[in-house]
């Protein structure tokens, strides 16, 4: 995927004082070779020079450590949808509804699953090939444990393969608990681009989601989609 201009940009300003400071430095030292005399206060300017020359190129092997580069983005393998569970009841639809929008266009989530006792309530954003969950390690751990999963860089993982219900070039991936009996898996199109914030985040909707499906019972009686 080619870089966008705004990261383009970014990254010529990160290198522009190394590319300042060697051209500097370069410049003084041809001036001293072409130099027949060389006089005191010449002699204090190189100095001085060569000084700021260093401090520019320091400064921009700084910004190469303090700035780095974002990880490199994907477009996800699939085709968009959207898929409730039709006989959810209609109060936990719309919250389905509402939470994973808030959660598509405010994180770097692109894909997402609600599954929970055992059905999957929803799929959204870029399906998978399969609308089936069975849950493998990581997701039994989630549900025995309630304790959430950030798997950062899904590829490096033995057990990406029980994720075979997310787009197959899936990066990223968080595995939430979702109330006493699910969990909300959210998956990203770029490795390590979840913050903090967005784990805050996702754990406040899907506490808010669980709360209403342990509430009322969901899932004994409803069907996955289709």
């Amino acid at each position: 995927m080619a870089p966008s201009p705004k990261a383009d940009t970014n990254a010529v300003l990160r290198r522009l004082p190394i590319v300042v400071g060697v051209l500097g430095s370069g410049l003084l030292m041809v001036n001293r070779l072409l130099t027949p005399a060389l006089t005191d206060s010449q002699a204090r300017s190189d100095v001085m020079g060569v000084i700021l020359s260093a401090l520019l190129v320091l400064i921009g092997l700084l910004w190469q450590q303090v700035q780095p580069r974002p990880p490199e983005a994907v477009v996800l393998e699939g085709e968009s949808g959207f898929e409730l569970a039709e006989t959810l009841p209609e109060t936990v639809q719309t919250e389905l509804a509402w939470a994973s929008h808030l959660l598509l266009t405010n994180t770097v989530t692109r894909s997402l699953v609600a599954y929970y006792d055992d059905q999957v309530l929803m799929r959204r954003g870029v399906l998978g090939p399969t609308a089936t969950v069975t849950p493998g390690t990581i997701l039994k751990r989630v549900l025995e444990t309630g304790k959430a999963v950030y798997l950062v860089n899904l590829k490096i993982y033995p057990g990406r393969v029980e994720f075979n219900y997310l787009p197959p070039n899936t990066q990223g991936v968080i595995c939430q608990p979702l109330g006493a009996k699910g969990v909300l898996i959210l998956a990203a199109n770029a490795p390590r681009s979840y913050t903090k914030q967005d784990e805050t985040w996702v754990e406040g909707i899907a506490d808010k989601l669980g709360e209403t499906l342990d509430r009322l019972g969901v899932a004994s009686n409803s069907t996955s989609p289709e």
